[in-house]
């Protein structure tokens, strides 16, 4: 089985679009998306855009789940019957459209209001930090220390930790005096995945009352809640999780492993970049993990697709 990873903001850059954007199946929806980007063709924005405006929050979402949706389309003759798919962070609303569950424009209405509530609900100066090689105990004395949150956990004890920058410099001082590996300041301007943006988490989950899965994808696409890693079996359990992602932390260690007891062979990330399909890697050595951006044609990677499928 093969397992699709939709991958979250802080990779755009000028390329993302470069196998998908000429694509014909996936025209509508970057004419979906420019009209939610005030008018700005999303291939053409993401050469002209300064970086403030590339990674900011509202564009920077759009861009992203722009990119799964549109890379489905174009791979959609060549992708298995059978499917898990997992969504880093806002990749978890577009995989409810790579998976069939929400038609895909509606996937990206509902990321821009999303992306419009975690604005509203967040501090001027919040963000997120990643840290690597700290014990999960240490990770969180130093988060109960400088008020931040867990954002994410991945495996090998990393994870992205939310908050505002001050306290999260703070914080990234003293990680360092603990010998952390590897400590990087993430490009998002929200603490993503944290109590702060309860409130954003409940407005969002009254917004997707108004839509209706199609459950009856889930015979061919299992997806993972970012929440726990568990399958989304119901509508209802399925849109309290995919809300409280907003505000709780992400368990993307666990959706790995949930793609590996789903019985997937391979990883297929969609870019943009290939952040996903590293962790993937590394996780599980014996298992080919790819990003979409490593094949120079999707002929390429539609051949990779069919290999590994087999």
């Amino acid at each position: 089985m093969l397992a699709i990873l939709c991958s979250g903001q802080g990779k755009q850059h000028p390329d993302m679009f470069a196998l998908s954007g000429p694509v014909p199946e996936a025209a509508g929806l970057f004419a979906h998306a420019a009209a939610l980007l005030g008018g700005h063709d999303p291939r053409e924005l993401v050469h002209t855009a300064v970086p403030a405006l590339l990674h900011s929050n509202h564009v920077a979402q759009i861009l992203c789940a722009l990119q799964a949706l549109a890379a489905a389309r174009a791979l959609r003759e060549a992708l298995p019957d059978r499917l898990v798919v997992a969504g880093y962070s806002v990749g978890e609303v577009a995989a409810w459209g790579v998976g069939g569950l929400l038609d895909m424009s509606d996937v990206l209405d509902l990321v821009a209001h999303r992306a419009s509530l975690m604005n509203a609900d967040s501090g001027p100066d919040d963000g997120l930090l990643f840290v690597r090689g700290l014990s999960r105990d240490n990770i969180n004395r130093l988060c109960q220390q400088h008020d931040c949150g867990v954002a994410i956990v991945n495996p090998a004890d990393a994870f992205v930790l939310g908050g505002e920058r001050h306290a999260l410099n703070a914080l990234a001082r003293e990680a360092q005096v603990l010998n952390a590996a590897r400590i990087v300041p993430l490009p998002v301007n929200v603490a993503s995945h944290t109590p702060r943006l309860a409130h954003a988490a409940s407005e969002f989950r009254a917004l997707l009352s108004h839509y209706h899965p199609n459950l009856s994808q889930l015979t061919h696409a299992r997806i993972l809640s970012g929440v726990d890693g568990a399958p989304v079996l119901q509508a209802e359990s399925g849109c309290n999780k995919l809300a409280a992602q907003i505000s709780q932390t992400v368990q993307w260690a666990d959706c790995l492993q949930g793609c590996i007891e789903a019985g997937a062979t391979a990883f297929l990330e969609l870019g943009p970049g290939a952040a996903l399909s590293r962790i993937a890697a590394e996780a599980y050595p014996g298992i080919p993990a790819r990003s979409l951006e490593e094949f120079k044609t999707l002929p390429g990677a539609r051949g990779w697709i069919a290999k590994v499928s087999q």
